[in-house]
């Protein structure tokens, strides 16, 4: 199975954001590269928000670019087997913490937002991991900063989409 074969059949069993879901599958089937970054009309991405819920807290990274507080994420790569081991692939890279678990059940949620030229949109699957106890972050060259947040900080911090990802993810948690 492909990635992209991967990515329609998560999309089809994630139906609570339909609206959104289908616009996913829509892109998917319209631009069969769709999966990559060389895709300038959008391209899935995978993301994780990598939270500590035995301190009430998730790692958040300052990216270099957007210069904003974001969950870990990226692009997908050809070695990549699954969504979710892209997302896996992108926290653990992105925050330097080796042992990091995927929250059972899937993505969290899908977010799609636009990005600056040549491409247009992320189409990103939002996943969440769980950080083991007494974990140590480590800054990569993707960020400018990595911060723990107790949960009742992050709406001061980052987007909505961020915020929305943790309620989600506390909702299952």
């Amino acid at each position: 199975m492909s990635l992209h074969d991967d990515a329609v059949l998560v999309l089809k069993g994630y139906e609570d954001q339909e609206e959104l879901r289908q616009t996913y599958l829509d892109h998917l089937s319209a631009h069969p590269d769709g999966m990559w970054k060389a895709c300038h009309a959008g391209h899935v991405t995978a993301s994780a928000l990598v939270v500590d819920p035995s301190r009430g807290q998730v790692l958040l990274t300052l990216h270099r670019k957007l210069r904003m507080w974001l969950q870990m994420g990226g692009h997908c790569e050809p070695g990549d087997v699954s969504l979710e081991a892209a997302a896996l692939r992108e926290a653990t890279e992105e925050s330097g913490i080796a042992g990091l678990t995927m929250l059972p059940g899937g993505p969290v949620r899908l977010d799609r937002h636009p990005i600056p030229a040549p491409c247009h949109w992320h189409f990103d699957v939002q996943y969440a991991a769980l950080a083991p106890a007494g974990t140590v972050a480590a800054i990569s060259d993707e960020s400018l900063d990595l911060r723990w947040f107790p949960y009742d900080e992050v709406a001061d911090v980052a987007d909505d989409s961020v915020v929305r990802l943790l309620e989600a993810t506390r909702a299952r948690l």
